[in-house]
Order: structure tokens, then sequence, then C-alpha cells
């Protein structure tokens, strides 16, 4: 656990300091948030990366809520900062989007995935108000309901394609997602045979994004709705950037009956990197996730040989990803070699 505590503790301080104070500590944000992750993943693969689950991670779900709650002021720092509350410079704002984004989009993501496979009521909530605080909420419906289900098949929404940009995927997904996490929640409905609560998911989502856009503009106006409308799709857009990244171009079988066959390990991509994988609460392992939705994250299993691995870390395969030529270039021939393999 301490690796996550590590990853993960450091940025929400750096943010907090680069959003109030802005100057060196906005470039410290910034830097540990697009370079410097990527550089600790070089430097923690001797025995810290070899060093494997050994047992139950009672702090696994403490960390969890501990960045779910921070996330809501973190989000009132970047807000305020990016309106121009806090005096910050052009390229402290710059900076402090950048490293805001970047956190809301491969940390409280990441994080709110955990919390809403909890099988407590408060996780699930937070986690729930984390996606709803992004513009994201229907994601609380879908990817349980939806993509957990029909993953890896032309029924999910947030599986890639073989051969399908990212720039297509994205309105795809989100919109798609959306439509399939109603449905699935409509007919979860339909069926109750007893009473369920009185108000629909949905319209929760979408009541509590109208709420937190006119906690922005209470706070700063039309430039605080702005700032938190672009933190918003930024941080999103990194969402879907990882759904995009860990299931292209793979599909399941189909058996006989023409259903498909059950998820496997071989229908995600995985990343071994120790430290991304722990400021992004191993979401990069995403194979054993899929297999094990209720797994504590810190327990989730790597295993190069029953997995496909991606050639580099989860977030620069998702940087990689917004070249389309390149990243087909790069996967494509992967996506085949698998698939053949399988065949």
């Amino acid at each position: 656990m301490t690796w996550f505590w590590i990853a993960t503790t450091i940025p929400v301080a750096l943010l907090a300091f680069a959003g109030l104070a802005g100057g060196l500590w906005a470039v410290a944000a910034v830097v540990y948030m697009g370079a410097l992750v990527h550089v600790m993943d070089r430097l923690v693969k001797g025995a810290a990366a070899k060093s494997g689950a050994d047992g139950e991670f009672p702090s696994g779900l403490q960390l969890s809520l501990i960045l779910g709650i921070l996330h809501f002021p973190l989000m009132a720092i970047a807000v305020a900062a990016l309106a121009g509350l806090t005096g910050l410079s052009l390229g402290a704002k710059i900076c402090v989007f950048a490293a805001f984004g970047l956190f809301f989009g491969q940390v409280s993501n990441a994080n709110a995935h955990e919390l809403i496979h909890n099988a407590a009521r408060f996780p699930r909530w937070l986690g729930m108000w984390v996606y709803i605080s992004l513009v994201f909420g229907h994601h609380t419906s879908a990817h349980t309901k939806v993509h957990h289900i029909w993953v890896a098949t032309d029924k999910d929404p947030n599986s890639a394609r073989k051969g399908e940009s990212f720039y297509r995927f994205w309105p795809r997904a989100w919109f798609g997602s959306f439509n399939a996490g109603l449905a699935a929640e409509n007919t979860l409905r339909a069926r109750a045979t007893r009473e369920t609560t009185p108000w629909h998911p949905y319209f929760v989502y979408v009541a509590g994004t109208a709420f937190f856009i006119i906690l922005a503009a209470l706070l700063a106006g039309w430039k605080g709705v702005l700032a938190y409308g672009l933190l918003a799709t930024y941080s999103t857009m990194q969402l879907l950037l990882s759904d995009y990244v860990q299931h292209y171009g793979l599909r399941r079988g189909l058996k006989e009956n023409g259903k498909p066959e059950p998820v496997g390990p071989q229908h995600s991509w995985n990343a071994p990197q120790l430290y991304t994988s722990a400021l992004m609460l191993n979401a990069p392992r995403h194979s054993d996730h899929h297999t094990a939705p209720t797994r504590d994250y810190p327990a989730l299993r790597l295993d190069p040989e029953s997995m496909p691995i991606l050639p580099r870390s989860l977030p620069m395969m998702a940087t990689l990803a917004l070249w389309p030529r390149m990243w087909r270039r790069v996967m494509d021939p992967r996506v085949a070699k698998l698939n053949t393999t399988q065949d």
C-alpha cells in the first residue's frame, strides 16, 4: 500500500498549493503529473516492483475514501484559480489547468471507479458524486450495468473497435454509454419486485451536474462555469482514453448459441509499470478487474503470460492514442497477433 499512498497524496498537496499560490508550485504540480510519474516508473522497477499481493489491505478503502472526499475541495480550488480568484498569472493558470485536469482524469476517475464497485453504500455514493462532479455521473450505471456485462462486444459503447480512432470513439462512447446506462436502469426499475428508491439515478446524475454548475457560478460567475466545464471535459476525455486503450480491438468470441464467451484475461490490455499503476489505483491491471470486479485494487494481479500487455504505461499509451496514425501503427499488429494466437 505504501506506493499507492505516496503516488496519490503527493499531488494532492502540490495541487492545493499550486491553485492557491501559483508560482513554482504550479510548475511542480504539472511536472509531477506530466513527467515525474513516468520517471518514477523507471526508478522503482527493482525490488519494489516485484513485490506482490501479501494479504488484506485495510488501508486501501481508507485511501479511496480520503481521495474521494478531497476531490471536492480540490475542484473548488481549481475553479477558483482558473477563474482568477487566487491571482495567478496566465502561465500559472495553464500549469494549474493541465495538472488538475491530469489528476482528475487519472486519479479521481480511477478512484471513483474503485468506489462504485464497493459493496458498502457510502463508498458507492461517494464514487457516484465524484463522477457527477466531472459531468459523467451516468458512468456509475453504464460501467457496472453495461460495460462489465458486454465488454469486448459491439453492445458495449466503451469497447473500441480495431481501426477506430479515439476521436470517433469519444462521442460514441459518451453518448452511447449514457443511452445504454439509461436503458439498463429503466429495465431494472421495471422488473423490480420491491419498492425502489423514489429518485431515478439519471435524475440524480443530471440534477447533480446542474448543482455543481450552480456552485461554480456562485463561486466565480461565468468564468467559474467556463473553468468547471473545461476541467470536466478534459478529465472525462482521459477516462474515455483509458477505456479506449484498455479494450482497443479486443473482442470476445461467440459460442454456438450466439452468446459471447465469458470475459477472460485476454479481453483487456494491461500495463505493468508500478508507479503510474499506483497513481491510478491499479486501474492498468485491467484484466483481473474484469474477471474479479469486486477484488480490492491493491490485490489485483498481473500475469503477462495470459494478459495482453501494452508496450508503455497506460498514460503514455493514452497520449499516443491522440495520434491515430501512429496509434494504429503500434497497436494494430499487436491486436492482429493476439487474435491469431487466440484463433
